[in-house]
Formats: C-alpha cells, structure tokens, sequence
C-alpha cells in the first residue's frame, strides 16, 4: 500500500492512484521516476494529515492555500531536503493537482503562486580524455584471484559506458541480441530509443565477457551477471569505479555517469555535431545537450590560464 493511501482520505487516495496510473500509460514514466512521484506524494500526505489534523480528502486540497504549501517545504527544507530535490516535489505536486482539476476533481491555483527554489547552475565534469582512457583501459583492474570472466566483465561494462555513452542503467539492461546487432538500439529514459554505435574496442571486450562467463546467458535477459549468476548490479559498477579512483589518483567526481559526460565532451571537442550528440545520448531537447558546450569553453579557459604567459 503506498504511503498516501494512509494518510489520505479514500477519495484523495484515489485521485493520487489514478494520476500515478496516468503517468505510467500516458507519458510513460519509468519505474524509478512513479516511484519518486509516488514517495512525494506520501510525504506531502503525511505532512498535510498532521498539518490539517486529519487526513485530508478532495474538498480539503482543493482549499489549500499558498501558506499550507509553503509550510511543507520549509518542513522538507529542515528534513534536510536540498533545492533540486524540493523543485522535484513542486513538480510532483503541480502534475498531480493539474490531473485533478483535468479530470474535474477539484481544483486549486495557490500552487501557481509558488516558486521553485533556485537551482545551482550543474555543469557536467567528464574526465580528461587520458583519464577516461586509463579508466577503461583495464591495467588497474586486476586484483587478486578476481576471476578472469569478472575482469573481461567489468572492463566491457566500462567501455560501454564511455565508448557508446550508456547511462549505468541502460549498460546492465543489454541482453545478448542487443549486443549482436551492428548497432545498439537503446531504451533510456521516458521509454525513449535510439541507436548508438557498437565501437570495436568495445564489440571485442563484450565478446570476451560472453567467451569467459560461466552462466548461461539468454538472448533475450540480461548479459552482465553478477558473481552468484543473477543480473549485475549498479551498486557493483560504482564500488568497482570508486577504487579504481583510488587506484588512478582521479577525482571524486569520476563516476559511472562522468564516463557519460566524457563521451559527449570529447566528440564535442572532436567536431561532432551538437544535433548528433543529442540523438547518441538520448536527449528531448536539445538545450540539455547544450550544456557540454559550456564545459569545452571552461575547459578552454582554464588551458589558456594556464598556458599563456599574459593570463
């Protein structure tokens, strides 16, 4: 049962259920995105139950003001929640009472009066192009009695990452069929599918893992398997990626998803097309892939702080 089913009136329940289900079939939200929503709406409800004395239903959200709303934030706010996590919450709570007064519930504009808290402008941080090549290049790997199939395992699982721009997701979610076509078809966020290229370099580190590895593997289920044969986990990729910083002396900011930011920011300074990065990484809009302009021109910057003698 979701939280907000507890601390809602049934009526209410109800509305948040039905505007989950919405956002499940109609835009298609992953599971991990109804699953946030869901987890704002349970800590909305519970705020409100306490807030009002009593769980509230239809008529009670319908008379919310701009005070009740703000009450919750500052609430959130002294919970520890950070800015873009409270504009998260706003955003959850502006599509579930868009849906109410859609669907003819109730109706309630105390929330358009609200401003989101202001973000922190986040720049991506890929890595130097010598940085991201030492950490996929798989000397640093070998430790112990690793066995052979987990190191030709977690160096493909790495130059995926880098070599085609997978989010750590979408890397652990391939199957074998997928890894065989000439090129990727990927579905990343919102359900969306693209093609990425399957670099050689990263066609052979596959092939190997699928050589060494002792589990059968189904075309259709997952490829990257974990020690006990069951799927690779995200949490192993990052604890792998974690001491391989150590091991490189690279940055905290090295990550799974920094192997990401590194693919974009090097064809970008290679010369490819902005259009072309957009597709290779999956991004509605092409402001978001924008922003890895900005980081080639601070990287420029900071090269030629460094390098001329007048800077």
């Amino acid at each position: 049962m979701s939280d907000f089913a507890i601390s809602l009136a049934p009526d209410a329940a109800a509305a948040a259920q039905a505007w989950l289900q919405s956002l499940k079939a109609e835009r298609r939200m992953s599971p991990k995105t109804l699953e946030a929503y869901a987890r704002d709406m349970g800590q909305f409800a519970l705020f409100m139950a306490d807030h009002l004395g009593e769980a509230p239903d239809n008529a009670a959200l319908a008379g919310l003001g701009v005070a009740d709303f703000r009450a919750f934030l500052a609430r959130r706010r002294m919970a520890g929640a950070e800015s873009r996590t409270l504009a998260r919450q706003l955003s959850s709570l502006r599509s579930f009472f868009r849906h109410a007064e859609k669907r003819g519930l109730f109706r309630n504009a105390a929330l358009t009066l609200i401003r989101s808290p202001k973000l922190p402008h986040a720049v991506p941080k890929p890595l130097p192009v010598a940085s991201a090549t030492r950490l996929v290049g798989g000397d640093a790997l070998t430790t112990g009695d690793t066995p052979k199939w987990v190191l030709a395992r977690d160096q493909a699982v790495l130059i995926l990452l880098y070599g085609s721009g997978l989010r750590i997701s979408e890397a652990l979610s391939l199957t074998p069929e997928q890894a065989d076509a000439p090129v990727l078809r990927v579905t990343g966020k919102g359900s969306k599918t693209r093609l990425v290229p399957l670099l050689p370099v990263a066609r052979q580190a596959v092939a190997l893992y699928r050589e060494l590895c002792p589990f059968a593997l189904a075309r259709n289920g997952p490829m990257f398997r974990g020690v006990k044969g069951g799927p690779l986990n995200a949490r192993t990729i990052q604890l792998l990626i974690a001491r391989l910083r150590g091991a490189l002396g690279l940055p905290d900011t090295a990550t799974p998803h920094a192997l990401r930011h590194s693919f974009a920011s090097h064809l970008l300074a290679g010369g490819a097309d902005l259009r072309v990065i957009q597709e290779l990484l999956g991004h509605a809009s092409l402001s978001t892939t924008q922003v890895y302009t900005e980081v080639n021109r601070a990287h420029l910057l900071e090269q030629y702080r460094k390098a001329h003698p007048r800077a």
